[in-house]
């Protein structure tokens, strides 16, 4: 189907999966972090005391997801919205009267599990079943939600707290989100879409539905794991110390920021791409890709102290944040199936935001005993080469287990 009628036919459900990763900014890190320096100072907090109230509530929100995140499975998109989206509204009008540490923790509780979570929990599951043959694209278009709103919530932020005030910018996002991502999303999502057999054929799906406890005693299943937690990690890890980093290069942090805006768009046209590419040849067949440019961009700023490094760094982390993106979300229909895919999904995404709440941490307490900074991000390099080899392994094993269920099946 021609990329231009396949946006026409299904601009609702496109549009829909896209605005639920938009509105899910507001509970991801990038956002959050415009306050933190007036919330230490409102709140008496350090920088180590603001990032271990930051760790801890976001590690109960990788916990509680599993469970949550189930709901997917029995309720509609459509429904999951009308849970998650207001309760998102309520947790950013909670950080505008938030005025004690233990009101913060749960107003970030809850901005982490409603927003990081399940928002683009319900967009990626909505995306992996009611598209086959089109799958890929359809995760990577909406994908672009997260892109499109790391790129202008901050700048409206920065241009409007100096006016109003960083809390009232929080009541304005739960506004926002309650007048404008309610209705909008709502309207766009009241109709569910089913594969159609004008979409072409589905050559690209599990050979039978998994359950969760099946896909958790998987040896495949935590192989795959190791490849998928690698991206959000290192990308989290790094722009986390991203200020120690440039005073360690003796950079300037202006340019550092300004290649910012190179990784962002080559995330987009890498999303794109890899859309693309797993609609023709299964996200299983490029799995083991991925993780190239990653592995090249960590030894790249490990190793090549010139400032240009930087610009070289974002474009190849775009490159493995945009394939990486559209990947997760078609990956496990194909391996697991469709029945069982919210739940299968919410383990997933918890353990994924549970490794971008450690790897600052962990780092951080490296660097404070001594180990330098640039091994370590070499060390992320390695491990991404190490990666690749298991997602090789992981690619052949489950093309060949796919294949001999279908022949016994046949028999």
């Amino acid at each position: 189907m021609p990329f231009t009628t396949f946006l026409i036919r299904n601009s609702r459900w496109l549009a829909g999966g896209f605005l639920l990763c938009f509105f899910s900014s507001f509970g991801q890190t990038f956002f959050i972090s415009l306050s933190a320096g007036d919330i230490r100072r409102e709140f008496g907090l350090s920088h180590g005391a603001f990032g271990s109230i930051y760790m801890g509530a976001t590690l109960l929100s990788a916990l509680t997801l599993p469970q949550l995140g189930r709901i997917v499975d029995h309720a509609s998109a459509r429904v999951v919205l009308l849970l998650t989206l207001p309760l998102l509204a309520v947790a950013a009008m909670s950080m505008g009267f938030a005025s004690h540490w233990l009101w913060l923790f749960a107003t970030i509780y809850l901005l982490r599990l409603f927003g990081q979570g399940m928002m683009t929990h319900n967009a990626m599951t909505a995306m992996g079943r009611w598209f086959s043959a089109q799958r890929g694209r359809a995760v990577s278009l909406a994908s672009l939600g997260n892109q499109a709103g790391e790129a202008l919530f901050p700048l409206a932020f920065v241009a409007l707290a100096p006016l109003v005030g960083w809390r009232s910018m929080w009541f304005i996002a739960s506004a926002f989100i309650l007048v404008v991502g309610l209705p909008v999303i709502y309207f766009l999502l009241r109709i569910e879409r089913t594969p159609s057999p004008n979409d072409g054929p589905e050559r690209r799906s599990a050979a039978r539905d998994w359950t969760r406890a099946e896909v958790l005693r998987d040896p495949l299943f935590w192989m795959a794991l190791a490849g998928v937690l690698a991206p959000g990690f290192i990308a989290t890890t790094i722009f986390f110390h991203q200020v120690y980093l440039v005073e360690l290069r003796g950079w300037s942090l202006e340019v550092f920021a300004s290649a910012f805006i190179v990784s962002s768009t080559v995330t987009v046209l890498s999303s794109l791409l890899s859309g693309y590419l797993i609609d023709r040849f299964s996200a299983v067949q490029i799995l083991p890709y991925y993780l190239l440019p990653l592995a090249a961009a960590c030894f790249m700023l490990a190793f090549v102290d010139e400032q240009w490094s930087a610009f070289a760094f974002m474009t190849l982390l775009g490159m493995s944040l945009g394939s990486s993106s559209t990947l997760f979300g078609a990956l496990w229909p194909e391996m697991y199936g469709l029945q069982h895919l919210g739940g299968i999904r919410a383990i997933i995404v918890a353990l994924i935001v549970f490794a971008t709440a450690m790897g600052p941490g962990l780092t951080g307490f490296l660097i404070d005993v001594g180990v330098p900074y640039p091994w370590q991000i070499a060390g992320m390099g390695a491990y991404c080469l190490g990666g690749i080899i298991v997602m090789l392994l992981v690619r052949g094993r489950v093309l060949i287990r796919n294949a001999s269920v279908l022949i016994a099946a046949t028999r």
